[in-house]
């Protein structure tokens, strides 16, 4: 069974993923997502808990649908 720790490590890597193949900065991902800057740097790097509302919002910006965020984790 994977900790807690081990899927917040594996959706920020799948954010971060999906951020770069659509050649978005940090700051640009966070604008479309109407989500602060830094925000999108902890869940990067797994330092923050991620809400699904917030995670719909990432959703949006990417132009997927939430289940392509949670593919392989």
């Amino acid at each position: 069974m994977k900790s807690n720790s081990d899927i917040l490590v594996q959706f920020g890597n799948k954010v971060r993923e999906l951020r770069k193949a659509k050649g978005l900065s940090q700051e640009e991902l966070a604008y479309k997502a109407n989500l602060h800057r830094t925000y999108i740097g902890m869940i990067e790097r797994a330092e923050k808990n991620i809400t699904l509302e917030n995670i719909k919002k990432l959703a949006n910006a990417f132009d997927v649908r939430l289940k392509v965020l949670f593919e392989n984790l």
